[in-house]
């Protein structure tokens, strides 16, 4: 199934990440298929404009690395990021909590 994606949801999924280990894109992207059980299988064309708002927002920083023989994009995250995966966390819980609210489906 295809997941409707809101941008926001994203980047606090690419920050939750990020706020564990430094990685580089297809990295971020096995990271989010794994932790997920499959259900975030991005295609890259999602994942890279959204690395690319949250570096120009200041909440993560990229540098390059060619330890392994290939040149790769490093993005890691700031301490903006930190507090805006927070914000991010907090927005989700609300939502979903409504959600569930409104589908019967609270505990």
């Amino acid at each position: 199934m295809k997941e409707n994606w809101n941008a926001g949801n994203l980047d606090t999924l690419l920050l939750g990440i990020l706020r564990q280990q430094s990685a580089h894109g297809y990295e971020l992207i096995q990271k989010l298929k794994e932790t997920s059980e499959g259900v975030f299988d991005l295609p890259e064309g999602t994942v890279y404009p959204s690395l690319h708002r949250l570096e120009k927002s200041g909440a993560i920083s990229s540098s390059w690395d060619s330890t392994s023989g290939r040149r790769r994009r490093i993005y890691e995250i700031t301490p903006n990021g930190r507090a805006a995966f927070q914000s991010g966390k907090k927005a989700w819980a609300k939502y979903s909590y409504s959600v569930n609210m409104v589908l019967g489906m609270s505990s």
